[in-house]
């Protein structure tokens, strides 16, 4: 027997009207959170069409566009929320249905994983699901294991199924320089160092202290601490308390091409299931979504100075030794059918909340109003006219407020009492040209209240 899903009512309706809308087969994601004992299926989302000239003839689903759409997807999911499968709604009942939606839900596994920074743990759910409608046929693969065979699902529909989740928060301060190579010869370049950096960084965020609510609790303590009533949420605050990197002791000077220098602090949270969720799940949910959104952020900018860089070619444009760009800000959008669980999006300094709507709607098949969207958790951020790298420390430091630089200098243990002051932050990227020394890195958080 396969594993159990319980899934929202409104999933059930958005696939029968894709039914009554059908013309060829459509196929698209099941969204939201496995555990050791069932899996939750909070919403569906269709794959978008392509456009007329791109479209691949046939009913057959083009496996490349899938793929794409879940990476994007993917990205739009915060802690505790996941690509769980894929579904594909057709009149043919044959075996080649079920080796499509194999292939399809082993192809969108093998992609997100791939973009993973962090190390797989000993109770991650490797089943994915597969859902074939009309004649609604429900398989589980074991994505893990390339010879696995089909096996049935156990499909029950719910309403609320996610109205008394929990959710867990927390503000962090992200402040990384990663050296570039020497020979660098464009952005296409910063894309190899940036992810080895993200990896030892989320390293060193997977070990680090986390308190909820102010306390260190056991691992096998049960977050709710008893029953949870139906339809009320709790909330959490957490802190993420990070010890220094050993391994900086060790560094030496090396000539490089370049730095990139990402600092700031972002929003991060999690959502857990109702059915007695442990603290180490809601750690280690929370200290992924972390690890992704930043991964994420970085990883939209290069692509946009690559795509900049690709139409400037041959213009004369002269680069400056140092550049500094915005990251996009975290954005938060309510799934109204689900209850309180939220998907997000990234905000360019450029770019308005029509935007956003737009993506919400492509990706996710949401409609949702510009004044549903959350943009409160965090605040653009701001780049200083004048180029830090060439003031001295001591004037940095003194650009603040006496408290404001108390925050700067203390170690990062000491630091955890004034992280609610920090939830308004955001974060930013400078790049520099120069001979990198890692051991003298200067430790300023670039902090925007």
């Amino acid at each position: 027997m396969g594993r159990s899903y319980i899934v929202e009512d409104a999933v059930e309706g958005y696939l029968s009207k894709l039914c009554e809308q059908q013309a060829g087969s459509v196929t698209g994601l099941l969204i939201g959170q496995s555990s050791t004992q069932r899996d939750f299926v909070v919403t569906a989302t269709r794959t978008p069409q392509k456009e007329e000239s791109a479209a691949t003839a046939g009913n057959s689903p083009d496996k490349e566009w899938v793929i794409e759409h879940a990476r994007q997807v993917s990205r739009m999911l915060p802690g505790g929320l996941s690509v769980l499968g894929v579904f594909i709604i057709t009149d043919t009942d044959s075996k080649d249905t079920l080796t499509t939606l194999r292939q399809l839900v082993f192809a969108v596994e093998n992609l997100i994983s791939s973009e993973h920074l962090w190390n797989p743990a000993d109770d991650d759910v490797t089943d994915c699901v597969t859902l074939h409608v009309n004649p609604k046929t429900r398989k589980t693969f074991d994505v893990k294991d390339p010879k696995s065979m089909a096996k049935p699902a156990d499909w029950k529909y719910q309403s609320g199924v996610c109205s008394s989740w929990s959710m867990v928060s927390c503000c962090i301060n992200v402040d990384m320089l990663v050296p570039l190579p020497d020979n660098r010869t464009g952005t296409e370049n910063m894309d190899t160092s940036l992810k080895e950096e993200l990896k030892v960084w989320a390293h060193q965020l997977e070990s680090g202290v986390c308190l909820i609510d102010g306390k260190k609790l056991s691992e096998d303590t049960e977050l709710t601490g008893g029953q949870v009533k139906r339809n009320i949420r709790q909330t959490y605050t957490a802190q993420i308390l990070l010890t220094p990197d050993d391994q900086r002791l060790t560094d030496v000077v090396q000539r490089c091409g370049g730095s990139v220098s990402v600092r700031g602090a972002v929003h991060s949270r999690a959502y857990l299931h109702s059915n007695k969720p442990k603290v180490k799940l809601a750690e280690k949910l929370l200290k992924r979504d972390v690890v992704s959104t930043v991964a994420t952020r970085v990883q939209m900018l290069l692509e946009e100075l690559l795509t900049s860089e690709e139409e400037s070619k041959g213009s004369s444009r002269v680069k400056q030794q140092t550049e500094q760009f915005c990251l996009p800000r975290r954005v938060f959008c309510p799934v109204k059918v689900s209850g309180p669980v939220c998907v997000c999006d990234y905000l360019f300094s450029d770019e308005g909340l029509s935007e956003v709507t737009d993506r919400l709607k492509e990706m996710l098949d949401i409609d949702v109003d510009e004044e549903d969207l959350d943009t409160r958790q965090e605040t653009p951020a701001e780049i200083p006219e004048r180029d830090d790298a060439t003031v001295p420390v001591w004037k940095l430091l003194n650009r603040w407020s006496p408290r404001e630089t108390t925050i700067l200098v203390l170690p990062w243990l000491l630091l955890s009492p004034y992280l609610p002051l920090l939830s308004q932050c955001s974060i930013s990227v400078t790049f520099n040209t120069h001979i990198c020394t890692p051991q003298n890195k200067v430790l300023v958080y670039n902090i925007h209240t």
